[in-house]
């Protein structure tokens, strides 16, 4: 977990649970994200569709929208049923490709999602972030409601193009 933000105590930093999911039909094909943010009783849903992406990049994208949404620094735990994304975030993956100058370990293997990747590790900055993975399809109720939220994006209308996609 990373440390609070620089003047914020216990009591003045605002608790956020986001919950993610991304989809994609076909892998690459169309996609999308869906995301839940919960604040008390508050509650704010997003979701966005994309014409060809991967599963892996609506599954990153679903978290970056939720962080991005934030408008200050807060205390926020992020459920996520990928693998790739909350091993990235927990395991130092994301510092050590930054480090290697956004590459893997063995320069010669492409690192996939860097743009995604980059905008993490934007986002992240001042928030005090806990990732945790959650079984996909095993009944949490937010993680089945993003489910719902993304593969709705990816088929229905007014999908764009992901800009970041290289196929």
């Amino acid at each position: 977990m990373n440390a609070a933000p620089v003047g914020c105590t216990d009591g003045d930093v605002k608790r956020i649970t986001i919950y993610t999911d991304g989809s994609s039909r076909g892998n690459p094909g169309p996609g999308g994200f869906g995301t839940v943010l919960l604040f008390g009783e508050h509650e704010k849903r997003l979701s966005r569709g994309y014409v060809t992406t991967t599963n892996n990049r609506m599954e990153i994208m679903a978290a970056l929208e939720g962080l991005r949404s934030l408008k200050e620094p807060c205390a926020v735990t992020i459920y996520s049923d990928s693998r790739y994304l909350v091993d990235t975030m927990t395991k130092g993956w994301l510092q050590g490709w930054k480090k290697n100058g956004w590459a893997k370990k063995k320069k010669s293997e492409v690192l996939k999602n860097v743009d995604l990747w980059k905008a993490m590790d934007k986002a992240i900055e001042g928030q005090e972030i806990d990732w945790r993975w959650v079984k996909g399809h095993a009944g949490n109720e937010y993680n089945e409601i993003c489910d719902v939220l993304a593969t709705e994006a990816a088929d229905g209308p007014g999908k764009i193009v992901d800009e970041g996609f290289n196929a």
